[in-house]
Order: C-alpha cells, then structure tokens, then sequence
C-alpha cells in the first residue's frame, strides 16, 4: 500500500501524519504510545494491524506532540486533553475532512474528550484498552493508587532507570505475549528510545496518566465500541467496562488476553470486532503469503542431549545453530522461528529451500551432528514475524517422517522444482497427523 505523508499546523505546532489505504471509511488513529508512526510499520505484528485497519478504510495516523517527527512538546505548558483534542482537529482539517470515525488505543483520553466535545466531526468512535482515568478515587476502585502513578512517571521516562510493577517490566505488561521474543524486546527497546525524549515521554504520559474525562462520558452520542482484553495487566478490565457502562448505547466487546498494545497477542481478533461494528461484516483474520516452508530439527535430541550433559549440549546446539542460520542466508531463506532443537524457515523459491536443506543436513553431518528436514509449499497465514496455517503444519509433519540425514519433501515440492536439477526418490503415499487424506513424499537423492 502507498502511504502519504503530510504536516498539520495546530497552534503553531506541526504535527507529522500519514495517510494509508483506500477504503470507503475515513478513519483516524489516536494514541499515546510513544512511539513514531515510522517505528510501528518497522515492526511486523504492528504494520500488519495497521494494514488491516487500511484494508477497509483510509487510515490517517499521527504523531502527538513530541513524537517522531512532530514538533516537541513544550514541557512547560504540557498538553491537556483539550489541547489534545484541538490536534485532532487539526488533522482532519489537514486531510480536508469534515468528519471520520475515530479509533483511539492506550488510554483514549483525547478521543473521549474530541467525540464528546464535537459529535459533529465524529462517524463513530472505538476505544481499544481505554478508561476515563488511569488513577483510583474513591467511587472508581479499579484505578491505580496516586503513589504508583507517580512511581511511574517518575521512572518509566527516564532512561538510567527501569520501572517495574511487582516482577514485570514495561514490557510485560504492555504486551506480555512479547516478553520473551528477543526480536521483539530489542524493536521496543529502540522504538520508545527514539520515539520521543524522557521529558517529552514524561510530560505526554502524564497528561493521560493525570487526566480525569469521566464526566465527558454522557456526552458522547456518537456510536461507539469499547474493546478491552480481560486480563489487561497496564490498563484493567474494570476500567474498560466503566466507559462501557457509562457511555450511553455502548457496545462493550471484552476478549481474552493480556495484552494491552492492540497490535500483539490477538490483534486480528481486534480488527475483526471493529471491521464488524463499522462495515457490518468480517473479511477474515489473516494476512496471506506464498511461500515454501522448511523444518530442520536434530536427530534424537533427547538421547544426544543426555549422553553429552548440559555443557557439552549446549555447545552443540550453538553449532548446529550456526550452521543452519549461514545456509539460512547463503540461499535466501527468512528464518521464522526456532523449535529448542530445531529450525523453521520460509522461501520464496522452493529450488532453494530443498537446496538450503541438503546443505544444512550436509553441513551438520560433517560435523557429527544428525539432522533431518521436511518441506513444502503453499499459503501461509503471517502473523508479525511467524507463519501459521495448515502449510505449515504439513511441513512439521513431513519432517517428522524423514530419516536422519534425509530431506523429505511434498510432492508439491517435487512438482515445483522440476528443471531445477534436482533429483528425488518416491516413498509413497502417508497420513500426517491432523491433515486431510493422503500425502506422497519423495525423498531427495544426495
């Protein structure tokens, strides 16, 4: 999809935005996450909420004040709602828009205030993991208390310190599903370290971790959809069922999960309660690739791993990785995932998938260690940075059936490849668990 970039002026303040799809529905995206518009298309789980937003809709996305390319933010007179409110208006005044549908995510303190203030500029609006208020009071238990709320904008900002809430970091409880991808951790790392500075960070998680809308909720008679995952560790459930509550008409949609960010742990099934509730219909989750898939594993490493000790298995497990991820590269294979002892690949080309194969199977058996591998091809469902989906599943099972040293693939493998050189030997028709009727395999020749 083609993205526009522009700039629109709100008190003097340039504020950076981006306009992605073609779709029926106009639709503005708020949030208070620091992190750039740029950096959410950089990581996968995050550019590919955003393309399914953009396949059903023209998406307009901004950076608030103080983040990414938008102008800073004047620390000495931070943003309140109201202020933040002006700068969506702003925004629909750049794209030449009278009125949008707005969906706002971590928090939605300004989109409350914007759809409560100017029922006229909003379609509908949709609150994904949002409250009124962040911090307890008396009639509202499910807040935070005043001295944790300090505790945080006093050290999540700052860059020598790190904020924790009882064992969990920032991190896990954003989006605990992620905690423990390192691919993902380092993205988040990088992303919030240059999405805005600790005063900005400071000041813009302050405005909405102090700011108290409650009393704009009777105001809002606009449609609107409250989504909020029931085990939500940042942001509790029981704040996303006081909007649900007291906005009148509300459709609240409660979904399992913890994860606050909407674009980990589940973001299809997000995008498919607000694809429904603003079109009236479901297009299907996931985002569908060609491609081939190769599973490696080792041979018995159950067996080897107790024969060798921890040490020693350690050690051959640090080169049978080596070599499976320089035949990765070497053949232009993406590496997807890893399986303790094993490896999941994808490719473009089938030819090199059954090529990078042999070389890892040839590679490690020159190095004493036994490996097999399995392949085949077909569409795959993407999410973020795994692949998933019965191709995938076939592929596992193809391994499985492979002898130690062997490369086994499907017979549409076999059929794709032929010209290529290579060269394989049928053996016969299989049942792979869990998959509808019978597969022939063929077993390439060294």
């Amino acid at each position: 999809m083609d993205t526009l970039h522009g700039y629109a002026k709100s008190g003097g303040a340039h504020l950076a935005y981006s306009v992605l799809g073609t779709g029926g529905l106009d639709l503005l995206y708020v949030s208070t996450f620091t992190l750039s518009i740029d950096s959410l298309d950089e990581e996968p789980h995050s550019a590919h909420y955003f393309r399914r937003l953009a396949s059903f809709s023209r998406l307009i996305r901004f950076d608030i004040r103080g983040v990414g390319l938008s102008d800073p933010i004047d620390t000495a007179d931070p943003s309140t709602p109201a202020t933040a409110a002006r700068d969506i208006e702003a925004v629909l005044d750049a794209c030449k828009l009278d009125r949008a549908v707005i969906v706002a995510d971590s928090g939605g303190i300004s989109a409350i205030e914007f759809a409560s203030t100017r029922p006229e500029r909003v379609v509908a609006l949709v609150v994904v993991n949002g409250c009124a208020r962040v911090m307890a009071d008396e009639d509202y238990p499910d807040g935070y208390p005043r001295e944790v709320i300090e505790r945080f904008l006093e050290q999540n900002p700052d860059p020598d310190e790190s904020w924790t809430l009882g064992d969990d970091d920032d991190l896990a409880l954003i989006a605990p599903s992620m905690r423990n991808d390192a691919q993902f951790r380092a993205w988040w790392v990088r992303a919030s370290a240059r999405g805005a500075s600790p005063a900005s960070a400071r000041a813009i998680i302050g405005m909405t971790a102090r700011a108290d809308v409650r009393h704009r909720l009777p105001e809002i008679n606009v449609p609107t959809l409250v989504i909020h995952r029931t085990d939500n560790l940042f942001i509790p459930v029981g704040l996303g069922r006081y909007l649900g509550e007291h906005i009148s008409g509300a459709r609240y949609v409660e979904l399992p999960g913890a994860d606050h960010a909407p674009w980990t742990g589940g973001a299809d099934e997000v995008i498919d309660e607000i694809e429904e509730f603003l079109t009236g219909r479901r297009s299907g989750g996931g985002e569908r690739t060609l491609a081939t898939v190769l599973f490696t594993d080792i041979v018995d490493s159950t067996g080897r791993a107790a024969a060798l000790g921890d040490r020693a298995w350690r050690a051959y497990l640090d080169g049978h990785d080596a070599i499976v991820r320089s035949e990765l590269q070497r053949y232009g294979g993406r590496e997807i995932n890893t399986t303790g002892d094993g490896f999941l690949g994808a490719f473009d080309s089938p030819t090199q998938a059954v090529r990078c194969a042999h070389a890892v199977v040839t590679s490690s058996a020159a190095k004493g260690i036994a490996v097999r591998a399995g392949a085949h091809t077909g569409e795959c469902e993407r999410r973020g940075h795994d692949l998933a989906g019965l191709t995938v599943h076939i592929a596992a099972r193809v391994a499985a059936l492979a002898a130690s040293g062997e490369v086994l693939v499907s017979r549409t493998v076999r059929d794709l490849v032929v010209g290529s050189g290579l060269k394989f030997v049928d053996r016969g028709e299989h049942d792979l668990k869990g998959v509808p009727e019978s597969w022939q395999l063929f077993a390439l020749e060294s």
